[in-house]
This record gives C-alpha cells, sequence and structure tokens, in this order.
C-alpha cells in the first residue's frame, strides 16, 4: 500500500504552485504596461517601489563585514546580467504571447546546466547531456525557424534565459563568499541606476492606475518570492523546482481571457519536450551527490528586478528542508 506524502512535502508543493502562479500574475501585469510603456520605464518603476520594503528586510542582515565585494568583478558580471535580463523578459512579455515566452525561459535549467561545465567545474555525463540537446531541440519546435516568423521579441526571451542562467551561474560560484546583502543590493542599484539613466529617453507620462499597477507588481514579485521560500524550506528542491511548468497553464488562461490568444499545436508539442528534458535533468540531479546539483542548487526567479533572491535569503537563520542554501 502506497504511502501518502509527507505533510511538509505536501505544503512545499503547494507553496511552489502559489508562488509560480503570483509569478504569473506579476507576468500578466508586465504584459498589459508594456503596451503603453517601454520596459525600462516599467522596470524603473518596479523597482522604486519594491526597494524599501527590499531595503527594510536586509536591515536585519546580522552578518559582518561592508559592503564592498569580495569578489568586485563577478558581481559586477552578476548584476550586469540581472539588468539585461529583467529588460529583455519584460520586453519579450510585452511584445509575445506568455505561451510563446515561458516556453523559451523553461529553456533556463539546460543552460545552466551548461554554463556549470566551464564556470563551476560540473561534470555532465552523457545522460543530462542528451536531456539538454532534448531540450534544445525543444526551443527550435516551439520557434518554427523557416516556418514561423522570429521577432527580436523571441530573440529577447533566449537573451533574457542565456542572462539569467549566467547570472545564477555566477550566485553560485560566488554565493558562499559574498554577504547577503551585497548580493542583494548591487543588482538593484544596478536596475535603478542604468533604468533611470536611460528613463528620459523612453519617457512616458504614466496615469494614475498605471502607477497602481507598478506598485502592484511589485508587491506580487516580494508576495511570490515569500511563497517560494516557504516552499523550499518545507520540500526538497526536486519538488518544488518541477512546479515551475504549471506557469504555462496560467499563461494560457491569461492569455485566452485577456488577449484572445490561443496556443498552436507545435507550441504545445515544444514545450512538452522542454519540460520533459527539464524535469529529467532535475530527477537525475536529485540522484546525485549536492556538489553536482547546479540546477536543482540554483533557487531564482527570471525577470523580477524588485525582487529578492531566493538563494540569499534561504542562507539566512533557516536552512531549506534537506539541503543547503546558496
Amino acid at each position: 500500500m502506497a504511502t501518502a506524502p509527507q505533510p511538509s512535502v505536501t505544503r512545499g508543493a503547494f507553496f511552489a504552485l502559489l508562488a509560480f502562479g503570483t509569478f504569473s500574475s506579476h507576468d500578466l501585469v508586465v504584459k498589459l504596461l508594456g503596451g503603453t510603456y517601454s520596459p525600462i520605464q516599467i522596470i524603473f518603476f518596479i523597482v522604486l517601489f519594491g526597494f524599501p520594503i527590499i531595503a527594510l528586510t536586509l536591515i536585519g542582515d546580522t552578518e559582518g563585514g561592508s559592503l564592498r565585494p569580495n569578489h568586485p568583478w563577478w558581481t559586477a558580471a552578476r548584476s550586469i546580467t540581472a539588468s539585461g535580463g529583467a529588460a529583455s523578459v519584460f520586453y519579450a512579455f510585452s511584445v509575445l504571447p506568455l505561451t510563446q515566452v515561458y516556453p523559451i525561459l523553461f529553456a533556463m535549467p539546460l543552460l545552466v546546466t551548461v554554463l556549470a561545465i566551464p564556470m563551476l567545474g560540473e561534470k555532465v555525463g552523457i545522460h543530462r547531456a542528451a536531456a539538454v540537446l532534448v531540450g534544445l531541440a525543444g526551443v527550435m519546435v516551439v520557434l518554427q525557424p523557416g516556418r514561423a516568423e522570429l521577432t527580436l521579441g523571441h530573440g529577447a526571451a533566449l537573451l533574457a534565459a542565456v542572462l539569467s542562467a549566467l547570472g545564477s551561474v555566477i550566485m553560485r560560484k560566488i554565493g558562499r563568499e559574498e554577504r547577503t546583502v551585497v548580493l542583494q543590493l548591487y543588482p538593484l542599484f544596478m536596475n535603478l541606476v542604468v533604468m533611470g539613466a536611460l528613463l528620459p529617453f523612453v519617457y512616458v507620462p504614466v496615469a494614475l492606475i498605471d502607477l497602481f499597477a507598478s506598485a502592484v507588481a511589485a508587491a506580487l514579485a516580494l508576495l511570490a518570492t515569500s511563497f517560494l521560500v516557504k516552499a523550499y524550506r518545507s520540500a526538497p528542491a526536486a519538488i518544488v523546482a518541477p512546479m515551475q511548468y504549471s506557469q504555462i497553464i496560467w499563461a494560457s488562461i491569461f492569455g485566452a481571457v485577456f488577449f484572445s490568444e490561443s496556443v498552436d499545436r507545435m507550441t504545445w508539442v515544444g514545450t512538452g519536450i522542454i519540460v520533459a528534458s527539464g524535469l529529467y535533468i532535475v530527477i537525475r540531479e536529485s540522484l546525485l551527490p549536492s556538489s553536482s546539483q547546479p540546477v536543482l542548487r540554483t533557487r531564482s526567479r527570471l525577470g523580477f528586478p524588485g525582487a529578492p533572491r531566493i538563494a540569499s535569503i534561504l542562507n539566512r537563520r533557516i536552512k531549506p528542508f534537506k539541503d543547503k542554501a546558496d
């Protein structure tokens, strides 16, 4: 007779689903704002609204030391990837259906696996290598090069996935040697300064309702982050990580309700291939030693310039379920 799931694991799965549903709601708000405003302007106001709350959470940082990073060049590189990745994914959300953006972003774990080889010295066996190739083939199925028109939005989504994977691997590389406050504040400042400097070139007067929507997006980012922290503290990463794929369901619902969008067959086929390969890598990594888990040990969420970093929060006070945080 099969045993019932542990309550903590079930609780973790629930909070993970809740988190990724909230993430999708954030993306919906970004897409709605993207019909009127530049991604630069959207990011600037979301960071502006989210920054005070994040600053308050970082006041409780009890680690000793200064705000000077131990690895300045890696910290700068990660901040650049965070800023560029946010701008890229916000643009993609603005011009493409969510059901086309998400499958491309789902390739991020595959890219983390690839980048972990030269940057972290990870050894990837034939099984995970094959899964990466299959997953990238799934991306090609979604894009349908030669049959469907590829736009700047598709390129932006691909760039966002690459930059997010690169930032995640950098975080994995330096995360144990940098203070939480350093890991959080530098990317935030980068977004605020860069987007603020570019804002005069793209600024459009903001309606009060849209200003409120920006505040809502910032709140959703923070709320989703808190749900994901609860999920990782209740269940192992192998349970939580696959829940991100539930976003394609939300994308289908939001697309149909708000934008009268439908999903074509090839997008579903490609998404299925990407999800299957991603799940295989997650399952495979869960059976390996913790030192060989670049995907499972990368706790992040793409496109949230005003949200805290999951891994940094987990590294404070409470450890996640049966796993060490980065």
